[in-house]
């Protein structure tokens, strides 16, 4: 029995396809606010953190108030749309079959990512949220994560700060050759691949 093994997941377009959801929260917030938010051009590109896609459509001076009327209406409008994606609840039981820990390490706030896990049914053992790129590394230390497993770019900057594997999905915004220069140890379709490509990743992570 591994028992040391811990794996990182990011979440959105990595464990969870949350387009439908937060789409549907943008319109909300431009209902409320009445600054028009493109939300099929916001969900074209997530990964990086709330602050940094709602700078793109409102004024520094109403930023921070943005995020806090978004973050409410998210819970609300957010949740019930968000589906697995393929291969995550195997992928997640393929590490605790291991005797390893799974610990969601996100650019969402820690506190909504929950949310979603909950109503999901999916078990993980931490979640570390609010953190993008190298921030994420320290949670991946912290954690003792030996792998890291995100769809984006930035996921494969933590994954480098923190020394670890890296190991990429084509899930998200991001193109294999893109995750490949970024320094993915191993780019997968899909996380339906993450099971068979465990054992030898567990060699490199421990």
């Amino acid at each position: 029995m591994i028992t040391e093994l811990a794996v990182g997941f990011d979440f959105d377009m990595t464990l969870a396809d949350t387009r439908a959801g937060i789409a549907a929260a943008f319109r909300e917030l431009t209902a409320v606010t009445g600054t028009y938010v493109d939300e099929q051009l916001a969900i074209s590109r997530l990964g990086p953190p709330l602050r940094t896609e709602l700078a793109n459509w409102f004024p520094p001076e109403e930023l921070e108030e943005a995020v806090t009327t978004y973050r409410a209406l998210y819970e609300h409008h957010a949740i019930e749309p968000t589906v697995l994606l393929p291969g995550a609840r195997a992928a997640v039981d393929a590490v605790h079959d291991l005797g390893g820990r799974v610990v969601v390490v996100t650019s969402k706030l820690g506190r909504l990512a929950e949310i979603h896990l909950r109503h999901l049914g999916l078990p993980v053992d931490a979640v570390a949220g609010d953190l993008f790129a190298e921030g994420k590394a320290t949670a991946l230390t912290t954690y003792g994560c030996g792998i890291y497993v995100g769809d984006h770019v930035a996921d494969m900057v933590a994954a480098r700060t923190a020394k670890v594997p890296g190991v990429a999905v084509t899930t998200g915004p991001c193109s294999a050759d893109e995750l490949s220069a970024a320094g993915a140890r191993l780019v997968l379709a899909d996380l339906r691949e993450f099971s068979a490509a465990l054992p030898g990743l567990v060699q490199l992570a421990l």
